[in-house]
């Protein structure tokens, strides 16, 4: 199990990276990624702690990526943030995507997938339009096991195997509670319809080998 979506005390996480590290070792886990919620105000602090904390993490018996979430940012915002992110040396760059069950600002998911981002994530109702861009431009979409932004991952689903997006399961934990095993991401991406369970697990693993 790779999980390339997860937060910690740095943004509304209950746990400090190292128990994160820890908890996942237990749990079997091949590696993962910290990706605090961040705009302007934080990333510059989020993305110093991660890769910080990177320096240690072949301790805790895992590959980990130094990754950030821009979250709610105004859609003409999403550009700068993004080269800004990748500048002060983020690895991986989520952008929360629009979920049903928050009032993201619409027009975020398009502009998203025409930057450098590795994963847009819990898309919600994600058109073809979007979804067309993402594939041109190698953007993951991702099939979540959380609550509430899981509702769309059927949709999600069909749509990326439509026009060749490719997908990637993640948590979005907060709690040790979020964490899952692949068995569970197996069931899953299967109960979401995806295809093709096998290639979507590695495509977390031809992540994590971009920023190993």
């Amino acid at each position: 199990m790779i999980d390339l979506h997860i937060h910690s005390v740095f943004s509304d996480g209950e746990l400090i990276p190292s128990e994160i590290a820890r908890r996942l070792s237990e749990l079997g886990h091949e590696a993962f990624a910290i990706t605090d919620h961040a705009d302007f105000s934080n990333m510059e602090f989020i993305v110093n702690s991660m890769l910080k904390f990177k320096e240690h993490a072949d301790d805790y018996g895992l590959t980990m990526v130094a990754g950030i979430e821009l979250t709610h940012l105004p859609p003409r915002l999403i550009p700068r943030a993004v080269k800004t992110a990748r500048k002060i040396g983020a690895e991986l760059v989520v952008v929360h995507g629009e979920t049903l069950v928050e009032p993201v600002r619409s027009g975020t998911n398009f502009v998203s997938v025409q930057e450098e981002i590795d994963i847009l994530a819990h898309p919600g109702l994600v058109d073809e339009k979007t979804a067309e861009k993402a594939s041109e431009n190698g953007v993951f979409f991702e099939i979540t096991s959380r609550r509430g932004h899981c509702l769309t991952n059927g949709h999600v689903a069909k749509i990326s195997q439509e026009f060749g997006v490719e997908l990637v399961i993640n948590t979005d934990a907060h709690s040790p509670s979020d964490f899952i095993l692949e068995k569970q991401a197996v069931e899953i991406l299967k109960g979401s319809g995806v295809d093709d369970v096998e290639r979507a697990l590695k495509n977390s693993s031809k992540i994590v080998r971009l920023y190993k």
